[in-house]
């Protein structure tokens, strides 16, 4: 009987434990800082904010330099921590302490970072790459990639034929690099016919010269073993020719000069 009272005891809290499991994973109590500047550091409020279940009940605001309850929960906190000087002047000090201190650090590694940059320049590598969206279609599409340089400012220009295209050209988005280095590409749609010559430019400061870099359409291995068959029906076509003038000149020399009748009398 002790056994099975035990057992059933157990069996009790197990199930009362299980039942307030869900509930007791709401139960979330937390605490934020939020520092917020207004023209540098000339005016600075500090926030220290307590939230319990996912609402807020009660913060210290430096602009009234003392505890607030936002709901009736927070209201014996706010009551009590006020009271306490020590701790009052502890956290009317957070806003030297805690946000002018950080917003100093801050401030202090991006001048370095901005330091280590300035008069820094890296020069870009440009490739050419042709693709086509729908290869039923007529229009080709280039890709002129421009990777690793820095500063931002670029130029990129597509040239047909040595003259400037300006329709059918599209300007991606600049993209940030991990080493502080950007990439940017320029797309130009065109139909291209066998001798152009495509070539993407690319000016930036960090450059004597402007970087070109040339692209020629191709023709495809049907196209070029037309090619060849005609030229090989051409050459062997001369040469059937030639000798057939041959042997017909040479018929007509080798034939004797037949005597006037007037003459043979």
């Amino acid at each position: 009987r002790w056994a099975l009272e035990s057992l059933l005891t157990a069996f009790l809290l197990l199930l009362l434990l299980f039942l307030l499991l869900p509930l007791a994973a709401h139960f979330l109590y937390q605490a934020k800082h939020d520092c917020r500047f207004l023209n540098g550091t000339q005016r600075v409020r500090f926030l220290d904010r307590y939230f319990y279940d996912r609402q807020e009940h009660i913060r210290f605001d430096s602009d009234v330099e003392k505890f607030v309850a936002v709901t009736a929960l927070g209201q014996p906190s706010a009551d009590k921590w006020n009271s306490d000087k020590q701790w009052m002047q502890y956290k009317k000090a957070a806003v030297d302490r805690f946000c002018r201190h950080h917003y100093a650090v801050y401030n202090y590694e991006a001048a370095k970072r901005e330091e280590q940059l300035i008069g820094r320049k890296a020069k870009p590598t440009v490739t050419i790459s042709p693709t086509k969206m729908d290869p039923a279609s007529p229009n080709t599409i280039l890709l002129c990639t421009t990777r690793g340089f820095y500063p931002l400012e670029i130029e990129i220009q597509w040239l047909k034929n040595g003259k400037l295209e300006e329709e059918g050209v599209a300007f991606g988005e600049e993209l940030q690099n991990g080493d502080w280095t950007y990439q940017l590409q320029v797309m130009l749609e065109t139909q291209p016919q066998w001798g152009d010559i495509y070539t993407c430019e690319v000016g930036h400061v960090s450059l004597e010269a402007p970087i070109t870099v040339q692209w020629e359409p191709r023709s495809s291995s049907s196209a070029r073993s037309k090619l060849w068959t005609g030229i090989m029906g051409a050459v062997i076509g001369a040469a059937f020719l030639a000798v057939g003038l041959f042997s017909y000149l040479k018929s007509k020399k080798a034939t004797p000069i037949q005597p006037p009748a007037a003459l043979m009398d």
